[in-house]
């Protein structure tokens, strides 16, 4: 009986690698009638930031990533319990916890100053202008989609001088709900009047890509230093170290 027992059992592990193995392939990109992109560490430097949120926390560069991880996890939180934030406001209160988790002296007023004013202001990468205007030479149109509030996402791409190059841009502020949440990207679809298939987005967050996918959208990850791609994810239909990168990809899809 044992030994039946383990036939059985070895069997179905086998069926079940097989089932995994035969899955059919992602089919191959094409040219999409939209493309969307996230702004913030995908088209915009957030260096500025972190040295704001540095010089707040005493210096402590280190705890920089930690107040970014809190950030998007109180983001998540949000969206499961309903109680919307602006990403800035989530932004000051994630700071403001790590800094009494370490014990670093810091006022309400000092975290707002440091979260709020440099994101306003931020550079493109070094890659983004010469990536933008290659897209734009394409039959597609061009789409920011952000976490970002409505007004924080307007000063951004002002300051930037990146305006021009977009047709347009959704927050979730409308939504009031954050991405990769599933119903961002199907929200941003129904705006632009199409299919999921149709749409595109670009990204250098791992969690963004894998929400858009699940959505039905094409993906195109920018792996930026320090990026990776979640393993338990699909692929990303497109990989490039920068937008120039994925550009020509995009490109060579006419």
């Amino acid at each position: 009986m044992k030994r039946q027992h383990f036939i059985i059992a070895f069997s179905i592990i086998l069926l079940t690698l097989s089932g995994t193995l035969s899955a059919a392939p992602k089919p191959s990109p094409n040219l999409p009638k939209v493309i969307f992109f996230d702004v913030n560490e995908t088209l915009l430097n957030l260096g500025n930031v972190g040295k704001s949120i540095s010089n707040a926390l005493g210096g402590r560069s280190d705890l920089v990533p930690l107040w970014f991880r809190t950030l998007l996890h109180y983001s998540l939180v949000s969206n499961v319990t309903g109680d919307y934030h602006h990403f800035g406001e989530i932004g000051v209160a994630a700071l403001k916890m790590v800094a009494q988790q370490h014990n670093i002296p810091l006022t309400d007023e000092q975290a707002a100053k440091a979260v709020k004013t440099p994101f306003r202001d931020l550079a493109p990468h070094n890659d983004v202008i010469e990536g933008l205007k290659i897209i734009k030479t394409l039959d597609v149109k061009m789409i920011t989609l952000t976490n970002s509030s409505d007004a924080g996402i307007a000063a951004q791409l002002k300051n930037a001088d990146l305006t021009t190059y977009f047709d347009g841009s959704l927050t979730v502020q409308q939504l009031q709900t954050f991405k990769p949440d599933l119903r961002v990207y199907h929200w941003a679809t129904e705006q632009m009047q199409i299919k999921p298939e149709e749409a595109m987005l670009i990204a250098a967050h791992a969690w963004d890509i894998a929400g858009a996918d699940k959505a039905g959208w094409q993906t195109a990850f920018i792996q930026r230093p320090g990026k990776a791609t979640y393993p338990l994810a699909d692929k990303p239909d497109l990989t490039g170290n920068t937008l120039i990168e994925i550009a020509n990809q995009l490109k060579a899809m006419q």
